[in-house]
C-alpha cells in the first residue's frame, strides 16, 4: 500500500463529513416542506421553535430539534440573541418560492426517490437489465416533475422558445405543438398558457404521469387546448407540427436515434424541434468537478441509464451525453441543421430542423 498523505486524507474526510451532512438533511428538509416550517418562517416571519410549533399546530420538541439541524445545515437562520429562526431571501428562494428558478424542494424528494430505488439498480448492476421508468420507487416521475418545474417555469416562454429562430410568431399566430416525454405536463401547460393561439398535444409512454397531466389541464381551465395522450414517441401517429419539444428526457430513450427519425417524419419541413438536455462536456473529463455534472451523474447512474436499458436497444446516452453526441443522434435522422440555441447553468438547448429547412 502506497504511503498515506496526511493532508490529503483529511481533506477528503472533511469533504466527506461535509457530504454526509448534506445526505442526511434530506429526511429532515423534506418534513419540514411536508409540514410547512420553511413557509411559516418566510410567511409568517421570525419564530422561536416554540412559537413554529404552536403556529403549525406541530410538538416542540420535534421542531426544536429540527430547526436547530436546519441552522447547522445553513438552510435557516439563528437569532442567539432572541432564541429565533428565520429565513433569509437568499434561503427563501431555496425553500420557500415555489417559482424562484432555485426551489429545491423536488430534488430532496428525488434523492429520497433515488435511495428507495436503490436495490432495484444495484440488481441491474450484476444483471445488466434495466430498470422500466416508475418502477424503481414509489413516485419517481413526481419527484422528477417538481425537480424539472423550476426551470421549466423560468426558461421555457422566458429564454428558451425565444431563442429557436422565427418560433415565437408561430406560436403567437397559432402552431401545432408536441411535447414528447412530456411526464405530468409542467412544460406543456407552460407553453399552453403562454400562446392561447396554439394547440399543444403532450405524449408520454407512462399512463400515471398522463393521468397526472390531465388532472393539471384540466384544473388550470387549459383542456380545450392542451391534451395529453399515453404513447410511445416512436408510435405517435398525428403529423405536420410546427414544433415538437422534448425536454430531459431524448436521453432516457431506449432508442434515441429512432426516436430522432419518427420525430422528422412528425414535423413540418419548416418545423423545428427544441431538444432541452441536461448540460455537459463533450469529454467526461472536463465534467470532473463540475458540482452540476456531479448530480447528474448520480442521477444518471439510478434512474436514466437504468430507464434506456429497459427498454428496445437500450442505448443508454446518459444524462451527461454532451452536445456532440447529441448532435450525432439528431444529424443521423435528417436534421440538416442542428445548433445550440442557448443554455443555461443546468442544461443546454439544441433547435433541429429537417435536412429540407436547413439553410
Amino acid at each position: 500500500m502506497a504511503e498515506v498523505n496526511p493532508d490529503t486524507l483529511n481533506a477528503l474526510v472533511g469533504k466527506m463529513l461535509g457530504d454526509l451532512g448534506g445526505a442526511f438533511s434530506v429526511p429532515t428538509v423534506r418534513i419540514g416542506f411536508k409540514l410547512g416550517l420553511f413557509q411559516s418562517l418566510h410567511d409568517d416571519g421570525p419564530a422561536t421553535a416554540s412559537e413554529l410549533a404552536a403556529r403549525l399546530g406541530l410538538a416542540e420538541r420535534y421542531v426544536r430539534e429540527w430547526a436547530m439541524a436546519q441552522a447547522c445545515n445553513g438552510y435557516v437562520s439563528f437569532d442567539s440573541a432572541t432564541g429565533r429562526f428565520s429565513l433569509s431571501p437568499e434561503q427563501a428562494m431555496v425553500f420557500a418560492l415555489e417559482d424562484s428558478p432555485l426551489y429545491l424542494a423536488g430534488a430532496f424528494d428525488l434523492a429520497a426517490a433515488m435511495v428507495d430505488g436503490e436495490a432495484k439498480v444495484e440488481a441491474g448492476f450484476r444483471t445488466g437489465e434495466g430498470v422500466s421508468w416508475g418502477e424503481s420507487s414509489g413516485c419517481l416521475f413526481c419527484a422528477v416533475g417538481a425537480f424539472f418545474r423550476p426551470g421549466y417555469v423560468n426558461g421555457i416562454v422566458q429564454s428558451w422558445l425565444p431563442a429557436v429562430d422565427g418560433m415565437m410568431p408561430r406560436l403567437e399566430a397559432g402552431a401545432k405543438v408536441a411535447d414528447i416525454g412530456c411526464g405530468v405536463g409542467f412544460s406543456t401547460l407552460l407553453m399552453g398558457r403562454a400562446f392561447p393561439a396554439s394547440r399543444f398535444i403532450g405524449y408520454d409512454f407512462h399512463a400515471p404521469s398522463i393521468e397526472q397531466a390531465n388532472a393539471h389541464a384540466a384544473a388550470h381551465g387549459l383542456g380545450e387546448r392542451v391534451r395529453f395522450e399515453v404513447a410511445d414517441a416512436k408510435a405517435i401517429g398525428e403529423r405536420d407540427f410546427d414544433l415538437i419539444t422534448m425536454f430531459d428526457c431524448l436521453h432516457d430513450m431506449g432508442d434515441p436515434r429512432g426516436c430522432a427519425s419518427h420525430v422528422r417524419s412528425l414535423l413540418k419541413d419548416d418545423g423545428a424541434w427544441m431538444i432541452v438536455e441536461p448540460i455537459a462536456g463533450d469529454d467526461p473529463e472536463t465534467n470532473i468537478g463540475n458540482p452540476v455534472s456531479r448530480l447528474y451523474y448520480n442521477a444518471s447512474t439510478m434512474i436514466c441509464v437504468p430507464t434506456s436499458l429497459a427498454q428496445e436497444v437500450g442505448e443508454a446516452l446518459g444524462a451527461q451525453a454532451g452536445e456532440a453526441k447529441l448532435t450525432d443522434v439528431l444529424s443521423g435522422a435528417g436534421f440538416g441543421q442542428v445548433r445550440r440555441a442557448t443554455e443555461g447553468p443546468f442544461n443546454i438547448v439544441l433547435e433541429a430542423r429537417p435536412l429540407a429547412a436547413a439553410r
